[in-house]
């Protein structure tokens, strides 16, 4: 009996000792699976995943953490096409909550969980101040008076007392550093040019942030901040300043990561974050000015292969060579110097809405005459090209065989039709846009 005893007390204290992460989220719609990852610097480790279980329109999971269990940021995935989560702190608790699925930030309550409720709860009080202060501010640029003056100090003297008084009450929690490091800078008098404004907040972006805290490390608040700061706060509508920008920032915010591992991470983020947009420019900056001159065992070979592939067409980037033969005549987009300017179309008579959109291009194009038309045709066979191309006098016309393997086709990342790529006269890409309206308004401009 004793050793019966004995053994449920054994059995009893490792349940005890696990911790579960719960939570519920409504509307459930096509979401099947939850899955669990730890946040280590710039990277996700994959912990375990939890069916969800649906009940009407609710949907719920759980996973149970071992005695053991790292403390850390965390996050719970529920999306992966669409990038759905929701990170939340575990310090040896256990953790539930609850979310809208469409807006997962917005919406996310924690049931349970000290460390948690105090952080959003935090975030809570310190934004409403936030905005109040950020809302006097901008009344002062239209209308200076000393009442809105002293209403601005009031209400960043609040600001840091509620700042202190939450620090003061997360003392040895692991929310403690978050909150730290989430205070923002506010002039303690209120500023009369808005861009004296914005200088302040670019200049001490950083300030209550420590690199070297490894909570923060290991969460995704460093790689938030850096992209807030690289992409939001050094903004300009001029093209070449908004580039000269994007690397002061990106040096910046660099600089601050000391740890080559890191740093290494936070680099790749950026570059995969300008090459979505076809940045080529930053792109080769950030490989050419911070990821070369990274310790070698910390930079990726098979990722820089990878993105310099992606980058081939990018704008600013010479077009991709390719010849063809028209009337007897040997061409290629290298040799053609017929034109200030070039539109190459990929299209495909098998395409409807090819059919409907290449016809409206043509009558547009007819009076436009700086730029010339490079029409790449995808097919299986010559049999509709031949005749459809005769619609088209006055283009250059070449036959891609082989459709979506077609190599030229491939080399132009080609994944729909038709895609457009609008060329200077020295062949570089100067514009990739996805519209028919968006590509006529460039063509204006060109002609």
């Amino acid at each position: 009996m004793k050793k019966v005893l004995i053994l449920f007390l054994f059995i009893s204290s490792l349940l005890q000792a696990q911790y579960s992460i719960k939570g519920s989220l409504q509307p459930v719609k096509k979401y099947q699976w939850a899955l669990l990852y730890k946040v280590e610097g710039a990277r996700q480790v994959f912990v375990k995943n939890s069916e969800i279980k649906v009940e009407k329109s609710k949907g719920s999971f759980e996973f149970t953490l071992p005695a053991d269990a790292k403390t850390g940021s965390y996050r719970v995935t529920y999306d992966l096409q669409n990038n759905g989560y929701v990170d939340f702190l575990f310090n040896k608790e256990n953790v539930e909550f609850e979310f809208n699925p469409n807006n997962a930030e917005g919406t996310t309550v924690f049931k349970q969980s000290k460390e948690n409720q105090l952080y959003k709860e935090y975030l809570s009080d310190n934004s409403a101040i936030q905005y109040k202060i950020d809302s006097l501010q901008s009344v002062y640029f239209k209308n200076r008076s000393a009442e809105t003056a002293k209403s601005y100090k009031d209400l960043v003297q609040e600001l840091k007392k509620t700042q202190n008084r939450y620090l003061q009450n997360a003392q040895g929690s692991l929310a403690y550093h978050f909150i730290k490091a989430t205070n923002r800078y506010n002039s303690p008098e209120i500023v009369t040019q808005p861009q004296q404004y914005l200088d302040g907040a670019v200049t001490h972006f950083f300030d209550e942030i420590d690199f070297s805290n490894e909570n923060l490390y290991n969460s995704s608040f460093l790689i938030d901040r850096i992209a807030d700061y690289v992409f939001y706060m050094n903004f300009s509508q001029d093209p070449e300043t908004q580039k000269a920008l994007y690397k002061k920032a990106s040096t910046i915010a660099l600089n601050k990561v000391k740890d080559p591992n890191f740093k290494g991470d936070v680099i790749e983020f950026l570059i995969s974050q300008f090459a979505g947009i076809k940045n080529a420019e930053i792109v080769d900056y950030l490989f050419s000015d911070h990821y070369d001159k990274l310790p070698k065992e910390n930079q990726n070979i098979a990722f820089k292969d990878r993105i310099m592939s992606e980058m081939k067409v990018a704008i600013g980037r010479m077009a991709p060579d390719f010849s063809w033969k028209e009337n007897g005549k040997d061409l290629s987009i290298a040799n053609l110097k017929d034109s200030m300017s070039y539109l190459l179309i990929f299209y495909s008579t098998g395409c409807s809405h090819c059919l409907r959109e290449v016809p409206q291009l043509f009558e547009f194009m007819k009076d436009k005459t700086n730029t010339k038309v490079i029409a790449f045709a995808m097919e299986t066979d010559d049999k509709a090209w031949l005749k459809y191309k005769n619609t088209m006098p006055g283009w250059h016309h070449v036959l891609g065989l082989g459709k979506w393997e077609n190599k030229i086709a491939r080399t132009y990342q080609v994944n729909s039709t038709p895609t457009y790529f609008v060329l200077g006269m020295d062949k570089k890409i100067i514009s990739n846009p996805e519209k028919l309206e968006d590509l006529k308004l460039v063509l204006e401009q060109l002609n």
